[in-house]
């Protein structure tokens, strides 16, 4: 790498591993946080809905005005606005301060993420931008499954405000690196589709809020189907305008493309999945083999370490081989994992007993997610990068919204809190769902293209200044 990539992978994953951290670390400071602030745990739940919701709302907002004012100049925007939240965070002394200052995290969030991963794509040429990308994977992956071990060791050992403080010294860190070291980009856009900002902003409003609120007011609710259907009439229309508008934010040829599209199916399943088990399993430990905040974190550490070694690894071996068999491969390890892990789930399991079953699901997890990220942003053309990882962020987000909600419903039917074993049946079912996603993923991911000669991907990258559905795909570059 040269020293100005380097700053950039650096950069651009520190503040991905903060706001990653930050979507998981609340779960299991919950308690620590109802008892300081006098709160219900269902209204602090909004701590980390409320964080979601302008998160997965905004990312395509997010990138748009990145590529039309410049990903620098946003990007550091998104930086301040992160590291003030935090602080109002640490600062709340109430519940509903504390909920307003994740909501404003969030939008900070929407705009750091898909920024982060354009700048990054931007940075590397094809031929490294899997190894790149796997580096920055892994710290992503380690810091959304590490989440709720640092909350508990910060919960049982600390204040819960050190969840929100120690983004601050970090934030202005970055905030000076990126000013210091990265240069300014720009997309493709000359001016700001301001009727696809107000369309996919409702649009996607109206599709999260069901999947946040659903399982608690009930799926059949007048809230939920009117906030679905509202959310649906809304993204169809924003679809529609795409097709006609000179300039739009996410050019729906994108999705003729079959690495693009089969990539971010992919990715949405394999968020599914992971998502589910991340919010039951530090549950499952303290519900039902009666571990601490602290024990409960310690003992997802099998699982959480190999996204630290096995991201950088596939990362680069995507730039050899290419993504199909590592994303489909990665997604059926993760399902065989889970359905593992559901198969010895009980009251009397015995821990070290699921250690197997947990890196496996690790490393399914973590080999599949820089290859796909690296399908998805290869599929277009070098200034449009911020457009697919706009794109990609979102259906992640939403992947992960997707599979809590989904899982919940499923735990809900099948089990309860009510007892150990109550809890282990609602548990092996949510994880069996986990399972079909990932299934699904797997089958899915055998769509990704081919890998070609390095002289065809060149072919292709020389044809991509012409306006068509680009075949720069990293799949393509990399890939049988």
């Amino acid at each position: 790498m040269t020293a100005a990539q380097r700053w950039v992978l650096m950069l651009t994953s520190l503040s991905a591993f903060m706001i990653a951290l930050d979507g998981t670390i609340v779960t299991t400071a919950l308690t620590t946080i109802k008892k300081s602030l006098h709160s219900s745990v269902e209204t602090l739940e909004w701590t980390i809905s409320a964080y979601i919701l302008t998160f997965a709302v905004l990312m395509l907002t997010g990138s748009a005005l990145g590529d039309r004012f410049g990903r620098r100049k946003l990007f550091v925007g998104g930086l301040v606005l992160f590291t003030a939240a935090s602080a109002a965070c640490g600062l709340s002394t109430s519940a509903a301060e504390l909920i307003t200052a994740r909501a404003v995290q969030g939008a900070g969030a929407a705009v750091i993420m898909p920024l982060a991963v354009a700048q990054l794509g931007a940075a590397f040429p094809p031929q490294e931008r899997g190894r790149a990308m796997g580096l920055s994977a892994g710290i992503i992956g380690l810091a959304t499954a590490g989440g709720p071990f640092v909350g508990g060791v910060v919960a049982q050992g600390l204040t819960w405000q050190w969840l929100f403080w120690v983004n601050v010294p970090v934030g202005l860190l970055v905030i000076v690196g990126v000013l210091l070291t990265m240069s300014q980009t720009h997309g493709p856009q000359a001016r700001l589709d301001l009727v696809g900002v107000l369309l996919t902003t409702g649009g996607v409003f109206g599709l999260v809020w069901a999947l946040v609120r659903g399982n608690d007011v009930g799926w059949m609710a007048g809230e939920t189907l009117l906030s679905l259907g509202g959310g649906a009439v809304l993204v169809v229309a924003f679809v529609l305008w795409e097709r006609r508008t000179a300039a739009p934010m996410v050019p729906m040829r994108f999705f003729a493309n079959r690495a693009f599209a089969a990539g971010n199916f992919a990715s949405f399943t394999l968020t599914a999945s992971m998502y589910g088990l991340l919010f039951f399993l530090a549950q499952y430990y303290q519900q039902v083999l009666h571990y601490g905040p602290f024990g409960a974190g310690t003992r997802m550490m099998p699982f959480t370490a190999t996204l630290l070694v096995f991201g950088p690894l596939s990362g680069r071996l995507s730039d050899r081989f290419g993504e199909r068999r590592l994303v489909s491969g990665g997604l059926a390890l993760t399902g065989l994992g889970l359905v593992a892990i559901a198969l010895q789930a009980g009251p009397d399991a015995s821990w070290p007993a699921m250690i197997p079953a947990l890196v496996a699901t690790g490393t399914g997890i973590s080999t599949a997610i820089p290859p796909v990220q690296k399908a998805v942003v290869g599929a277009v053309r070098p200034q449009e990068i911020g457009q697919a990882s706009g794109t990609f962020s979102m259906l992640r987000q939403f992947g992960g919204l997707f599979g809590t909600a989904v899982s919940v419903a499923v735990f809900a039917a099948s089990g309860s809190y009510a007892s150990g074993k109550d809890f282990s049946d609602g548990f092996t079912a949510a994880m069996l769902v986990g399972a079909a996603f990932a299934g699904v993923g797997a089958a899915a991911a055998l769509l990704l293209p081919a890998r070609r000669s390095a002289s065809a991907a060149g072919a292709a990258a020389a044809r991509s200044a012409v306006p068509a559905p680009v075949a720069v795909s990293a799949a393509a570059e990399a890939g049988d």
